[in-house]
């Protein structure tokens, strides 16, 4: 990750950042109205209930299994698994690492850096690790797999290390650590330039180093002496130049968070800039992304730039009021958000800007500012990585707060009247309502139609429908039982898109 100049960002971060607690959502409605009107989408705490604070976490992952959990993994080496029953989210300590993990303090970028679930988690309990450590005397990155207890499902075995590769690091920074599985099963692996400032070695360019690289191996063999094989489609597999076949992609910077759009199946990677352009890239084999001659679109040494097969960035953010460190995030593939959906979410780590960027490849790509916190301190904006849960709700880890929040609709700004093409769902009938209420659809054609609840931290009340139907009018009555008093979202999606609109439910 990008922490350079965090001496000068984190030497004001004096007050901590307290919230207050939400007592219902109802009141949560009146803050809003009364203070963030001015916002279409807000960080809502995710796990308001949960009492844990994160010591600098920098990664959020989801894990394949059925559990619903996410993984919270803190830089000084501890993993914790995030679990929620009922009202009540807890969160338990998975894997402590921290006697093999480099303790850097707040401002360095040695550490756990990243985290990656086996695809077959759920039957072979295998997940994987990036870390730095000097234990050997000098200071390296490691890729390693260790395995959930057979007994427990929320402890892993640290007996279970295994390491699967290791590279030196010449410097402290830039060490990268991203890792994600792709859908072709094999394990991408993002590692920064070595450090120091304009990657005075050139490992960005040099394809002999895996500095400044993607990587892209396979774990599930080996081939001696390796830990791991080489894909044969890779784009140096069987060369004679003496390339290092595991790479993917060169000529990054810093690549601190990438991830993969299941649905495009793209892979978005946010790439840190020195001093000038923070990037936005689309990852593809065999290309050289342009570090250290190219910074961004530019040229970052003019006397010696040759831009010429380079693939540069889908977009670029200059650094200056206050924006000085992309962190990248997902594509939005949730519902809760329909303007959102198809597009890529991300944001800056120093002005914890977050913005989503439309790009298709096809139309001009647009990128648009969702939210803005201008009155928060630089400890409360520290974006350090998003999360996307098995919903597709988006987090955001705050780093220097040690909290996660979720990226929701501003309940103010949600447009009533708003229909899909031709077809439309009423406002339900009664609002507010005390138990039953009843939605009125029309449809222009025959269409799949999806009809959801979602309570005001995004998350999945029920679906109350899910199958064709055909063109017309109906309705659907809606039982909220047991539910407590507040703001709820209903989300309709049909063959045309899809219209979020809001409700209050008054229980007695």
């Amino acid at each position: 990750m990008y922490l350079l100049n965090i001496d000068l960002i984190f030497g004001f971060l004096t007050q901590p950042y307290i919230m207050k607690k939400i007592l219902t959502c109802c009141l949560v409605y009146l803050l809003l109205v009364n203070h963030l009107s001015a916002q279409t989408y807000l960080l809502q705490p995710a796990y308001p209930t949960l009492s844990t604070v994160f010591l600098y976490p920098i990664e959020l992952k989801s894990v394949p299994d059925t559990s619903n959990r996410m993984f919270v993994v803190e830089k000084h080496g501890k993993i914790y698994a995030i679990s929620t029953s009922g009202a009540t989210t807890t969160a338990k300590l998975f894997i402590d690492l921290s006697s093999i993990v480099s303790q850097s303090g707040v401002s360095g970028e040695t550490g756990l850096l990243g985290l990656a679930f086996h695809p077959d988690y759920a039957n072979n309990g295998y997940f994987y690790v990036n870390y730095t450590n000097s234990l050997s005397g000098s200071l390296k990155s490691y890729i390693s797999r260790f395995q959930v207890s057979a007994t427990n499902p929320d402890s892993a075995l640290f007996s279970s290390k295994f390491e699967i590769l290791n590279i030196s690091q010449p410097y402290g920074n830039h060490n990268g650590g991203c890792l994600n599985f792709g859908l072709d099963g094999y394990l991408y692996c993002a590692f920064g330039d070595g450090g120091s400032g304009g990657d005075p070695l050139g490992n960005g360019q040099n394809k002999s180093v895996l500095l400044g690289k993607i990587l892209r191996i396979d774990i599930d063999s080996a081939a001696t002496p390796l830990n791991y094989s080489i894909p044969t489609d890779n784009p140096f597999y069987g060369n004679a130049q003496g390339f290092r076949e595991e790479i993917f992609t060169y000529g990054m910077r810093n690549t601190w968070r990438f991830s993969l759009d299941s649905v495009s199946q793209k892979m978005w990677a946010g790439d840190v800039g020195q001093n000038a352009y923070e990037e936005i890239d689309i990852l593809e084999s065999g290309y050289n992304y342009g570090w250290n001659v190219m910074e961004g679109l530019h040229c970052y040494n003019a006397t010696i730039c040759d831009t010429t097969q380079k693939r540069k960035p889908i977009w670029e953010y200059a650094q200056g009021n206050s924006n000085y460190s992309v962190t990248g995030g997902y594509v939005y593939r949730g519902s809760l958000m329909p303007a959102l959906y198809g597009k890529y979410i991300y944001g800056d780590y120093v002005s914890g800007r977050i913005w989503a960027l439309n790009y298709t490849g096809v139309t001009p790509t647009t990128n648009a500012l969702i939210i803005d916190r201008p009155t928060a301190t630089a400890q409360q904006k520290s974006i350090s990585a998003f999360g996307v849960d098995r919903q597709n709700n988006i987090y955001v880890i705050s780093y220097g707060e040690g909290k996660i929040y979720k990226i929701v609709p501003n309940t103010t700004s949600i447009d009533e009247n708003a229909t899909i093409g031709h077809s439309s769902i009423s406002q339900n009938i009664p609002n507010p309502f005390t138990q039953q209420t009843t939605f009125t659809i029309s449809l222009a054609s025959k269409s799949d139609v999806t009809l959801s609840i979602y309570n005001a931290y995004g998350e999945l009340v029920k679906t109350l429908l899910n199958e064709s139907k055909p063109a017309g009018e109906f309705q659907l009555l809606f039982d909220a039982e047991q539910l407590p008093s507040g703001i709820y979202f209903y989300s309709l999606t049909t063959n045309e898109g899809n219209i979020t609109k809001k409700m209050l439910l008054n229980s007695k």
